[in-house]
């Protein structure tokens, strides 16, 4: 069996996962990775997915959109599942659908995406407008039933959830959720969460932003509802906070690199389903996949992990 920190190697030398040989990747099945249940439902997911938000989101707007395509094969060649993208998130949605129908994967991945705010202003949303929207996410995703859509920060949740669970009802979306990527917003989103049958939530969540671990993340799991994780790197921030540094010798125990070392952190959480990283580069979808392997960090480790990041000098929150 081959290891997981050479498969690592054997990837970033061949620069794509599409280059390696069947032999290789069957080496790294998906049932070894590190899986999660879907609270609702048990359905299992891998721990790690992909983002469609920062670099991602402008190399879709290019008019060359051939590295996504490598994302995209590296990402199912190695065992990934769930894809997070939304309508605001430039063409994410459409290039992602036409990417899977060419690679002939669309229905290996588990597709999640958002329902933006369809109203004026401050006012609620206008029904008609967001049902155009949601026509329109399937039809660039090429779906006929989408797996999660989720009320993108958090909205008009009683136009909107209302509308989720009329389709959830009708069988064209599996699961329904909602997101904030703002913490003055957790305690409107706890509200909703005891309310309302989610099955997802969606937030940011890092080693160096751990306001969801108060209060959001353990009534996630009191209420049994699954969570997707944003940005653990904190957009590019904590890649700035790191900078030339070498990861230290405990931290080698669990992760071969940063990006590993980020996203375990916030896999880590048990009531984390899926933390979902953007990446325009499949050499990095493969770096991230590998944080899917292995184990995880022991509490012990968690706490090492923010000392070492609280020591660091601080950069930009939007960073």
């Amino acid at each position: 069996m081959i290891s997981r920190r050479d498969l690592l190697k054997l990837g970033a030398t061949a620069g794509a996962a599409i280059t390696l040989k069947p032999g290789i990747l069957e080496a790294l099945a998906p049932q070894e990775m590190i899986m999660r249940a879907i609270p609702s439902s048990g359905e299992e997911l891998p721990v790690v997915g992909l983002g469609s938000s920062a670099t991602f989101s402008r190399v879709a707007r290019s008019e060359d959109f051939s590295a996504l395509r490598e994302v995209f094969s590296a990402f199912a060649e190695h065992g990934g599942q769930v894809f997070d993208t939304a309508p605001s998130y430039g063409a994410s949605e459409e290039v992602a659908g036409q990417i899977a129908e060419e690679l002939g994967i669309g229905d290996k991945v588990f597709w999640a995406t958002k329902l933006n705010v369809a109203g004026r202003g401050d006012g609620p949303a206008d029904p008609a407008e967001a049902r155009a929207q949601l026509h329109q996410s399937f039809q660039r995703l090429k779906r006929e039933q989408v797996d999660l859509i989720q009320v993108h920060n958090l909205g008009d949740p009683p136009t909107q959830l209302g509308l989720l669970k009329e389709m959830k009802a009708e069988g064209h979306i599996r699961y329904m959720g909602i997101t904030t990527t703002r913490e003055q917003q957790y305690e409107a989103l706890a509200e909703i969460m005891r309310s309302e049958p989610l099955d997802f939530i969606g937030i940011d969540y890092a080693v160096d932003n751990r306001g969801a671990e108060e209060m959001i993340l353990p009534l996630a799991q009191e209420e049994g509802i699954g969570v997707l994780v944003y940005v653990p790197f904190g957009r590019s921030r904590l890649f700035s906070r790191v900078g030339d540094m070498e990861l230290p010798d405990w931290a080698t125990e669990f992760a071969d690199t940063w990006a590993q070392f980020f996203i375990k952190f916030a896999a880590a959480h048990p009531a984390v389903t899926t933390v979902t990283p953007a990446t325009s580069q499949a050499k990095h979808m493969i770096d991230n996949l590998g944080a899917a392997h292995g184990r995880l960090p022991n509490p012990d480790e968690l706490k090492k992990m923010v000392e070492l990041v609280e020591a660091l000098p601080e950069v930009g929150r939007g960073g």
